[in-house]
């Protein structure tokens, strides 16, 4: 029996060892969840639990970098999609407004027109 308590005591202590070796290798910036330091703080406090977590949650994914989020920085126009999507809602909006107005416009000329000819039509039947 005390040769299982020490093989568990022997497996733990490699686990948290490898856990804190993995973590303090790891580059900042491919670290999840939380910053480097607090895992690490993590691994040495709460030690089985810590690496545990470590594990889960906190190393690096295989196989590549981290996928980033959005960029906290400001987009360049072009690499903004929304930003082009609305530059092209207002432009149609532009056009819509333009020929709007230019139909408008042609209504008024029409409408003037036309009561320039019943003015003169009444004109010429008066006389």
């Amino acid at each position: 029996m005390a040769r299982l308590y020490i093989l568990l005591v022997v497996l733990a202590v490699s686990v948290i060892v490898y856990a804190l070796i993995e973590c303090i290798r790891s580059a900042p910036s491919e670290v999840r969840s939380i910053p480097k330091a607090g895992w690490i703080l993590a691994i040495l406090f709460v030690p089985l639990i810590g690496a545990g977590l470590w594990f889960l949650f906190g190393r690096p994914r295989p196989g590549g970098p981290v996928p980033q989020g959005p960029r906290s920085g400001p987009l360049a126009p072009d690499e903004d999609t929304a930003f082009l999507r609305s530059l092209d809602a207002q432009r149609r909006q532009q056009l819509r407004e333009e020929e709007l107005r230019r139909r408008e416009q042609e209504l008024r000329d029409r409408d003037k027109s036309l009561g320039e000819e019943e003015q003169d039509n009444n004109d010429g039947s008066t006389r």
